[in-house]
């Protein structure tokens, strides 16, 4: 077979054949493999006039089908399923060659992975990819790790099938190895934060102010106008406003309360918590989907205590007013999951040796992927005018929002608390915001509890080193 594609996609489920028809569009020439070759053929069947592709029934044709050097993107499940694809690969590959994992793979098997190619002289790349099925055809947010090297090659094919932006591509190379798919891990737990704030809002307005999912449809579209501007508020809108048609309900009535989740956010909180960066609201949107599945648990406590739905709390006076309030409430605890988010990304650069631009890794963001929004030119932007902010919610933009919200986000959490309805992403952004601001917190106390009883030893406010109470003996404090 003569060497004629420019770029190879081997995985060819909707989101594999989604990017190879984009990658065709924009005028590469595209070899194409699947392990069960009725996809290929299908693919190109339903599609193939909308560019040119090389389909082939063999990796050893597929390869073979592909320019020097070649790049082949795996589409493939992560895992052992990504393991299989690169190393059978690998073996058909040349030094030089280039094999780019483009599914949600954990970015400590990209580094693995990585370290192995190198020393066969290939290039490995994991590039995280965001916009689901949609955007993987239309043009995502791409989050890519690698050498630089490798993104010469590879940058103009990604930056030309990415969303755009202001006539910028949602698209950079962000640093080695895992540093992409790192990225792209970070943005789905901020994705998690993001759709459970926004789920605590309608549960809000539905069962303390009482409104219908027509009505709170309304109510979103209005905020979507505003600086809550955003996919995932959009989308919420059309959910809301959906009626099933078997029924005549509201489609949010009979959907079963129970959120599936396919494991990025939980790595995120995994990944959190061993670089000691406190991302509550990530970990509160995680929690908060897997109590949802707790059907057994759930049953068996609201038949001990009861069914509590909220709406036997007395309806707020001033409607409008409670609403607004929601709104502010929804977007301060917003602005604090991003900032942990950033802070997080921040972690993961000085522990793994990544110069993330977290400017750029916002901008980047701003279209293609789940969470592009308005508020994302307000990151950029503060990125941009203040090069080493420390957190986000520092950046004057986000402090006065901040502190506008201040009121309004206390009466919501209270409001919420008294009717019984749980609102754990709006409370962990709150309390973290005050935690951040307190000038002294009961971490000194328990520093004292862990001396006592493990000898943890403790610093002190008014002079340096570490120090031990002798608690079993005279108490006397030593020098540690």
């Amino acid at each position: 077979m003569s060497a004629r594609a420019d770029v190879g996609v081997v995985g060819l489920a909707v989101m594999g054949s989604n990017l190879a028809r984009n990658l065709a569009r924009h005028g590469h020439t595209v070899a194409l493999y699947n392990r069960s070759p009725e996809k290929t053929r299908a693919l190109v069947a339903e599609h193939g006039d909308e560019g040119e592709f090389v389909p082939s029934e063999s990796l050893e044709d597929f390869v073979a089908s592909l320019t020097t050097p070649r790049v082949v993107i795996s589409m493939v499940q992560a895992g052992a399923g990504t393991d299989a694809v690169v190393d059978a690969v690998a073996d058909l590959l040349e030094p030089g060659d280039m094999v780019v994992d483009g599914g949600n793979a954990l970015f400590g098997d990209t580094i693995r992975r990585t370290q192995a190619l190198a020393a066969r002289k290939l290039h490995f790349v994991g590039a995280g990819v965001s916009g689901g099925e949609e955007g993987a055809l239309n043009g995502p947010s791409i989050m890519v790790g690698g050498s630089e090297a490798a993104y010469e090659t590879l940058g103009p094919i990604v930056e030309s099938i990415a969303a755009q932006v202001d006539g910028t591509p949602c698209a950079a190379h962000l640093g080695t190895d895992g540093a992409g798919h790192f990225v792209k891990m970070v943005h789905n737990g901020i994705e998690y934060a993001d759709m459970q704030l926004i789920g605590e809002a309608y549960d809000l307005l539905r069962h303390v102010v009482g409104l219908s999912p027509a009505e709170i449809a309304d109510v979103f579209r209005e905020w979507n106008t505003g600086e809550l501007d955003s996919f995932l508020i959009e989308i919420t809108a059309e959910v809301l406003a959906h009626v099933d048609g078997a029924t005549g309900q509201p489609f949010a009535d009979v959907v079963l309360d129970e959120a599936g989740m396919k494991g990025t956010g939980t790595w995120t909180v995994q990944t959190a918590l061993s670089l000691g960066t406190p991302v509550s609201g990530i970990a509160e949107a995680v929690f908060a989907r897997a109590l949802s599945s707790h059907r057994e648990t759930r049953d068996a406590v609201q038949a001990a205590f009861g069914v509590s739905s909220g709406s036997a709390t007395p309806v707020p006076d001033d409607v409008p007013g409670f609403v607004e309030a929601v709104r502010r409430a929804l977007y301060a605890s917003k602005i604090v999951s991003y900032a942990q988010g950033f802070d997080m990304l921040s972690a993961g650069a000085a522990e793994h040796g990544w110069d993330l631009d977290m400017g750029t890794i916002a901008r980047i963001w701003r279209g293609g992927c789940i969470i592009r929004a308005r508020f994302l030119d307000r990151i950029t932007d503060a990125y941009r005018e203040h090069p080493g902010l420390v957190s986000l919610l520092t950046a004057p933009v986000f402090h006065e929002a901040l502190d506008g919200a201040g009121d309004a986000w206390r009466d919501v959490v209270a409001a919420a608390v008294r009717a019984g309805v749980p609102v754990p992403g709006f409370s962990a952004a709150l309390a973290a915001f005050d935690g951040a601001r307190r000038d002294r917190l009961p971490a000194a106390l328990v520093q004292g509890q862990r001396d006592l009883f493990g000898a943890h030893t403790y610093r002190r406010v008014d002079r340096e080193g570490s120090f031990h109470v002798l608690w079993g003996e005279d108490r006397r404090e030593v020098r540690a």
